[in-house]
């Protein structure tokens, strides 16, 4: 048998699937496109995370693009965290162009072109699908975690909850916890250390700082009613299609931690909410999230531990996670074990450090007679990745060189004036357009603080009042004093008088 008998063999064999399946595109071999010998992922192991990587301009975009088309082609919903604002072009049809033909002829596969329906969301003051979660959703620890608190104070943050679990004051939004956490040093002070124990005002002042700060990064619009429900991702449009949920998030690139809490509030909300799937024949949602690297960098060593925690969970509940980033290496290492998928287009070596991030590259995925995964790693083109996946049985596939099939849809961002159509028929946008501002912990002690202050007047006001009539009495009484001495007097004088007249 030949070297390319031998070849299409084992890939054939090692991307076949019983079940269903979506389409990469076909191998290739010493240059060569081999058509109709397709690179294929079951749709059952999507759920086991995946990475794709590359650097800039090798197509990373592209097969994203090519992946929520197949997914939502299966009636699989997908949530895609846009960073760079260039994935919106899936709501559109695309359009074949020669080049896009070439390629296709290539592959041995037909092309068509398809829209795809997409809900445009935002973190922000963006047009969109608002998305918000409660401080009370978070819960302590997570919160906690997100502040990147010592134990010390994430027993101060679980008491606070406590308390306002226990008078019934809802937080809501960070103004809440900023209140309460005023009013604990201050006004309630005494209250907090007589049920709960003392605590200590540095401790608090510092938890108040970390808020402070998080709320400068724009964490503000995201805590708040009304929450967004995860079902709302879940949708089906009327031709089967799963809806493909775009986050823009071309305005919070220079605000790491708003996105780190905010993937981390997501992540834990789904487990939280959906149900146990075990091996199911296909996900309940796939989610990409793009320069992965902005949630890893500036995260602390509890938040990664809180992460990867729940990506090794989350696949038992149907959902299967996307890291995006130009090297690998940007994804610690524990993360890197879940990932089952791996799409890795061209890296460059400019340096010594470039030359060894390919070496580290190259060394996490399997080994392969066919390449020097070292070398096709500098000379993948434009479109071109490295695959290595897992079959239905779990088994790692082939490192496969592919040249990936075209996206179907717009190749190029939305319109302002299409963004605004989507966002005009949108029903979610009309759901959660409105900014709820229930009574909550903030209200109800400004109410309680000002009852006391009101209370404190009549109280000094009476105090006033009884001074006064205290003071009134006694000099009455002394008045009541001189006139009985005056009137004494005046007898006395009377009565001496008529003695010396007789």
């Amino acid at each position: 048998m030949s070297k390319k008998e031998n070849f299409i063999q084992q890939i054939n064999e090692g991307y076949s699937s019983k079940g269903d399946s979506i389409l990469l595109g076909s191998s290739i071999l010493d240059g060569d496109v081999l058509p109709n010998t397709y690179v294929k992922i079951p749709l059952k192991t999507l759920n086991r995370h995946g990475l794709i990587a590359g650097a800039t301009g090798t197509g990373k975009t592209k097969t994203i693009q090519v992946l929520s088309e197949q997914l939502s082609s299966n009636g699989i919903p997908v949530l895609m965290m846009d960073i760079k604002g260039d994935f919106s072009g899936v709501a559109k049809q695309g359009a074949l162009k020669d080049f896009i033909k070439e390629r296709h002829d290539k592959l041995g596969i037909p092309y068509e072109t398809s829209n795809f329906p997409v809900e445009l969301m935002t973190l922000s003051k963006q047009e969109g699908v608002r998305l918000r979660s409660t401080v009370s959703e978070f819960g302590p620890v997570l919160f906690s975690r997100i502040l990147d608190l010592n134990d010390t104070q994430s027993g101060v943050v679980a008491v606070i909850f406590k308390y306002c679990d226990d008078n019934k004051m809802p937080l809501l939004d960070l103004k809440d916890i900023k209140k309460v956490i005023n009013y604990i040093t201050d006004e309630g002070k005494s209250e907090i250390e007589e049920s709960y124990g003392k605590i200590s005002t540095s401790t608090t002042g510092t938890i108040l700082r970390k808020i402070i700060e998080l709320e400068q990064q724009g964490a503000d619009l995201f805590f708040g009613e009304l929450s967004f429900e995860i079902d709302d991702l879940l949708r089906i449009d009327e031709n089967g299609k799963g809806y493909i949920n775009i986050i823009r998030l071309t305005d919070i690139q220079d605000k790491p931690k708003l996105f780190s809490t905010f993937m981390l509030s997501l992540l834990a909300e789904i487990y939280q909410q959906m149900p146990e799937k075990g091996d199911a024949e296909q996900p309940e949602l796939v989610i990409f999230i793009d320069e992965a690297h902005l949630i890893f960098n500036e995260a602390s060593k509890t938040l990664l531990e809180q992460i990867e925690t729940i990506v090794k969970l989350i696949r038992s509940k149907g959902i299967g996670i996307y890291f995006i980033t130009q090297n690998p290496m940007d994804i610690p290492s524990g993360v890197l074990a879940q990932l089952g998928l791996k799409i890795q287009h061209a890296l460059r070596a400019f340096t010594a450090n470039d030359r060894q991030a390919i070496k580290q590259s190259a060394d996490n995925y399997p080994t392969c007679e066919f390449y020097k995964t070292d070398e096709v790693l500098t000379s993948l083109g434009i479109g071109e990745a490295f695959v290595t996946a897992l079959n239905e049985k779990g088994i790692p596939t082939p490192l496969v060189a592919t040249m990936m099939r075209a996206p179907m849809s717009r190749m190029d961002i939305l319109t302002d004036a299409e963004i605004q159509e989507i966002n005009k028929n949108s029903k979610l946008v009309k759901k959660y357009s409105e900014v709820i501002d229930r009574e909550s912990a903030y209200e109800i002690l400004t109410k309680k603080i000002e009852s006391a202050q009101e209370q404190a007047v009549v109280v000094e006001e009476t105090k006033k009042v009884s001074t006064e009539t205290s003071t009134a009495s006694v000099v009455t009484k002394s008045v009541l004093k001189v006139v009985t001495s005056a009137t004494f007097i005046r007898g006395a004088f009377g009565i001496l008088s008529k003695l010396f007249k007789k």
